[in-house]
């Protein structure tokens, strides 16, 4: 056939599972992008789901998973509590059915890893919420990282403060959370830092202290910390160091950094102001500074938005998944697991 002829790909049918905040704002973004069919909508709580129906009123409303998975979809987004994550993600894989994920994508590592395994046996694209990738200037800064123009990365600096706490119960429930700030936050940094870097875990001992309300958390943790301070070398040598909290009482909404240093120079992502949402990037030579990257950048819907065009382009299992199950060790060395 004559490539001019050629159908336009057929814009994904996408079902969301989950309409909370989460679930509406990303729901918008992918509305906004003109990349999916918003075809059906899933939550178990009916009032939920009403008010989600207004940002989609052509879409099928259900109550579960399978009804969901009933809607012919292409792909399902998955915004529900941090438990059910995996065990939804892998029924979804395995009736054919590609997965955006919310972070965490499970609470270890074990079952990050039949999630990734049910991707690829089913070769489906799997994508996980990890959206500090597309923050403006991230994208160039990691190809940048990838080509030594920073030479040979050898520390990096994590930082997720918050003034705040979940307000849903189910956050501090270990079982159900699989664990605290770290899990909440720091994970997005942990992914950021390995992300950009291209580095994986090492094997040396992960130096962690982690706290609950002041009190000291011995490991394996079986309560959720509310601060951690935690140190670990990955395969490359780099030394990494993560601090986050919840309610940590920082003068400001939150303070958020991630910072790369290399022998060539070195680069910064920092919130501005308290601010969870405007960022700034700049890159460093010496006592100079250059900033590449600035507010005002709509960046929260962007990993979903590159998931969706991704499947619309026909995108089945992609091996970079297997970063997912590295976040997961990492996470797990941290809580002792």
């Amino acid at each position: 056939m004559n490539a001019r002829l050629r159908p336009a790909p057929r814009a994904p049918r996408l079902g969301f599972l989950g309409v909370g905040w989460i679930g509406r704002h990303r729901m918008r973004a992918l509305r906004e992008a003109g990349v999916g069919e918003v075809a059906a909508l899933a939550d178990a709580q009916p009032d939920v789901l009403a008010a989600a129906a207004d940002d989609a009123p052509a879409a099928e409303r259900v109550d579960s998973l399978d009804a969901l998975l009933a809607c012919d979809l292409d792909g399902v987004v998955i915004a529900t509590p941090s438990a059910l994550h995996a065990a939804q993600a892998v029924a979804a894989l395995e009736r054919g059915v590609a997965v955006f994920c919310q972070k965490p994508l499970a609470r270890t590592a074990a079952e990050a890893r039949r999630v990734v395994d049910a991707a690829r046996a089913n070769d489906r694209l799997l994508g996980v919420d990890f959206s500090y990738r597309f923050v403006a200037g991230i994208v160039p800064l990691r190809e940048a990282i990838l080509r030594g123009e920073l030479g040979r990365i050898y520390a990096v600096d994590l930082c997720f403060h918050n003034a705040y706490g979940p307000d849903k119960p189910w956050f501090y429930d270990v079982a159900q959370s699989g664990g605290g700030c770290v899990m909440d936050l720091g994970i997005h940094l942990v992914d950021l830092a390995e992300w950009v870097t291209g580095d994986v875990p090492g094997m040396d001992p992960v130096d962690a202290r982690l706290y609950a309300q002041g009190r000291a958390l011995s490991t394996p943790v079986d309560a959720v910390e509310d601060y951690a301070a935690v140190q670990w070398r990955t395969a490359a040598g780099a030394c990494v160091r993560l601090a986050c909290s919840w309610r940590l009482p920082a003068g400001r909404d939150a303070v958020i950094e991630a910072a790369f240093y290399g022998t060539h120079g070195g680069a910064a992502l920092r919130n501005v102001d308290g601010s969870f949402y405007d960022f700034t990037l700049e890159r460093f030579d010496g006592t100079r500074r250059e900033r590449l990257a600035g507010p005002p950048d709509a960046w929260g819907g962007r990993a979903l938005v590159h998931w969706a065009e991704r499947l619309a382009g026909g995108a089945g299992f992609d091996a970079e998944a297997e970063r997912f199950v590295d976040v997961a060790h990492t996470i797990d060395r941290i809580y002792g697991r």
